[in-house]
Formats: C-alpha cells, structure tokens, sequence
C-alpha cells in the first residue's frame, strides 16, 4: 500500500526549487508538482532571485533549473546545488555538449518538456542510485 501511495504522490512532502523565466511553464512545472504533493520554492526567473533563495537558508529537496536564464547561464546555480548534494535537473533548447563535462551527469530534458517525465525523473534523483 505505502509503494502505490509514493507511486501517486511520488514528490509528496519535498520542497522543490524551480528557477524558469518562461513564466508559463513555469506556472505548469509549479502546478504539476504541487498536484503531486511537492511545495514549491518560487518559482524564479532571475539567477540573482535564485542566489538569494540558495543563501536563505532554505531546505531544498531537489531543483529544476532552465540552463539559459534571461540570457544568464544558471551554472552558479546549478554548482551551488551540486555543492550541496541538492538533486537537480536541467530543462534547456541546448543539448548536453553545451552543458561542458562539469553536467554531463544530470539529467537534460528538451523544451518542450513532458512534465509526468520531468516529475518522475526528479522523483528518482530524490530517491538516489538503486532506489
């Protein structure tokens, strides 16, 4: 019973950090989530916003982090977490090569984004390797 419960809400009680300047998907990445238990932190769409919130001493489960912000790269960002051990993913029209080796292991999703994907990959980075 507690597998199909987590299978429904598999984001349930985490805290999820969404930095996007499109403001509609941004809105449908907040709703999703939130449909699938999640809070959400922002979202965001201004990389000095997202500092601010890294610095607030906020408790982050995990991150979905668009690579090009207003025309700034969110890499600081994207570092700080990595830094922190705070699960993350990508969503970007770049493909991986332009991430450079430092990212080559987290996860790029394509715009337009399949959002049930999204959610269930974020779900699985939470959970960790072998989960």
């Amino acid at each position: 019973m507690a597998a199909s419960a987590h299978q429904r809400a598999p984001l349930a009680g985490r805290r999820i950090f969404v930095v996007e300047d499109e403001y509609f998907l941004a809105d449908d990445i907040g709703r999703t989530f939130r449909a699938l238990g999640a809070e959400i932190v922002g979202p965001v769409g201004h990389v000095g916003d997202a500092l601010e919130i890294l610095h607030d001493g906020s408790v982050l489960d995990a991150a979905v982090l668009d690579v090009n912000i207003r025309s700034e790269m969110i890499f600081p960002i994207a570092r700080e977490l990595k830094a922190r051990n705070v699960p993350f993913l990508f969503t970007t029209g770049y493909d991986q090569i332009t991430l450079g080796p430092e990212f080559q292991d987290v996860p790029l999703l394509e715009k337009p984004i399949n959002l049930p994907e999204m959610a269930q990959k974020l779900a699985g980075l939470i959970a960790g390797p072998g989960a």
